[in-house]
This record gives C-alpha cells, sequence and structure tokens, in this order.
C-alpha cells in the first residue's frame, strides 16, 4: 500500500470555460500531459482545485472525470473536506465508488472546532468508507494546528495512511515521521520540497506541478538517488519560477495562466480570485516560458 504513495503527486487545477463551469476536456488533457510527465498520482479537489468554490455536485463530476481518464495507470488521492460533515462522508462515498486509493481531508474550520469535534469529524468519514484517510494539514489557511499528540491520535489507527503536511514546522514533520516510520508524510509546499524530502517526507503533493512535472519528478529522483546538490539545482530553477508566480498576486491563476499560454484552456479562478491582466500575462510568458 506505502509504495502507492510514493513520489510527485499533482495537485489538480479544475480548467473553467467563459462561463466558469467546469471544463471536463481540458481537465483530461492537464491529465495526460501530467502522466505523460511521469507524476505518481493525483490529488483531486484540493485547495488548487478550488474545491471550496465548487458546489458537491461539481466536485463529484470532477472527481469522476479524473478517475475515468487514469483508469488506474496511476494513485488517486481526493480530497473530500468539507465544513459540514455530512458533505464530508457523501464526498467520500463517491471516492470509494470512483475507485479512489485514499480520501484526504482538511480540518473542518471557520467556526473554530475544538479537537473532539475535528476528532469526531475524521473518525465518522473513515468510519463510512474502505478507503484509507490522509490527514490534510494546512494551518495557514484552515486556522487549525495539530501537534504530535493530535496526529498520533489519528495516525495509531490504521485506517489513516498519513498526512498531507502543508506547513513550514519541518520539526514536526520530522517528529513525525520518526514516530510512524510507516505512515506516508507528503510534502506540501512546492518551493520547499528539498527540506520536506530531507526531513523524511516520502513524497509531494503541489500545484506548480500542473505544469512542470518533470522538473519536481527529476528533483525527487535526484533525491533518492543521493544526488542533494542536482536536487538542490532543480529546486533553484523551480523557485525561481514560483516567485514569478508571487508577484502576480494569485498563485493560482498564475499557474492557470502559464497552462493557457502552454496551448492548455484552463480559464480564470472562479471570482473573488482576480483575473489576471494583459500584463501580468505578458510578465509570465517573458520570465516563465523560457525557464520550463
Amino acid at each position: 500500500m506505502k509504495e502507492k504513495f510514493q513520489g510527485i503527486f499533482t495537485a489538480l487545477l479544475t480548467p473553467f470555460d467563459k462561463d466558469f463551469n467546469v471544463n471536463h476536456d481540458e481537465l483530461r488533457k492537464l491529465i495526460e500531459m501530467n502522466i505523460e510527465k511521469g507524476v505518481s498520482g493525483f490529488y483531486v479537489c484540493g485547495s488548487t482545485g478550488e474545491a471550496f468554490m465548487m458546489t458537491e455536485a461539481e466536485r463529484v463530476e470532477v472527481m469522476k472525470t479524473v478517475a475515468q481518464t487514469v483508469n488506474g495507470r496511476c494513485t488517486l488521492i481526493a480530497h473530500i473536506g468539507a465544513i459540514s460533515q455530512m458533505e464530508a462522508i457523501r464526498l467520500a462515498k463517491k471516492a470509494e465508488e470512483f475507485g479512489y486509493d485514499a480520501v484526504s481531508s482538511v480540518a473542518p474550520f471557520y467556526y473554530k472546532f475544538s479537537f473532539e469535534e475535528i476528532k469526531r469529524y475524521y473518525f465518522a468519514i473513515v468510519d463510512s468508507v474502505n478507503i484509507p484517510m490522509i490527514l490534510y494539514n494546512i494551518p495557514l489557511y484552515s486556522g487549525v494546528s495539530m501537534n504530535e499528540d493530535n496526529l498520533a491520535v489519528f495516525l495509531n489507527d490504521d485506517r489513516f495512511l498519513g498526512v498531507k503536511h502543508t506547513s513550514n514546522d519541518y520539526y514536526l514533520l520530522e517528529r513525525m515521521k520518526k514516530a510512524f516510520p510507516d505512515k506516508v508524510f507528503f510534502n506540501g509546499f512546492d518551493e520547499m520540497l528539498l527540506p520536506g524530502l530531507i526531513m523524511g517526507a516520502d513524497g509531494a503533493i503541489g500545484s506548480t506541478y500542473n505544469f512542470m512535472p518533470d522538473k519536481f519528478v527529476k528533483l525527487f529522483a535526484a533525491f533518492k538517488n543521493g544526488d542533494i546538490a542536482g536536487a538542490q539545482a532543480i529546486q533553484h530553477e523551480a523557485n525561481d519560477i514560483i516567485k514569478a508566480l508571487i508577484k502576480t498576486g494569485c498563485v493560482m491563476a498564475a499557474e492557470k495562466e502559464v497552462l493557457c499560454l502552454m496551448g492548455y484552456d484552463m480559464g480564470s479562478c472562479r471570482p473573488p480570485f482576480k483575473t489576471l491582466s494583459d500584463e501580468e500575462s505578458n510578465f509570465l510568458k517573458d520570465t516563465v516560458l523560457p525557464l520550463l
């Protein structure tokens, strides 16, 4: 089981048409390109996929399209997180129906739930399906910070496969990997993949992998082969690109625009996310495309 969850996993963007409907044809094209470039799998309907900007029905349709397109060729993780426990369970059941290898969920947010409430949420989900759960630790956006003791409550249960660690707390990552060496830990910040691997991550889930998966596949391979200098050189290359994305003020919108410049009709992020200006698009064309 663990071997299926190592390597580079693309946190899929969701393409939209001019009316902000999901563009399933472009989604299929994006998936095929990423598979061709060597990714180990996909993380579907996460933050990068604008999950919380979509209806439950749209999330189900995206999950279905991805599963049908991949057709068993790589590992699939469905992010089914929602403030509503009932919605999360319905999405988890759909993921299982579609043949996903695991589900993942951010902790329920906004209402400042207690840890006991968060614990009930996660256990209710794993009780409802027969596929494992990957905890999604993203304190910057969720407002929920889990410590070693909190995470251990879940990781001591076999139904919890591991953690997607989107945090720069690499001390926590190292402590958890030492305490639970058989669990799977994913690095979440693309710009800090190499430090995450050094501190124990088994793989990574990232948004910029949508348009430059080959760089991160090579970085991961270099690390596994003990070529730290080679891995660091690739991290520098990726970070030059990420620096340009950040300058636009909306990384996801910039990622979609880069893909548009590459010939993929990704559309824009849904409002209230910004739409990039012509000036910003030209900036990405001049700075990012030559580095790919």
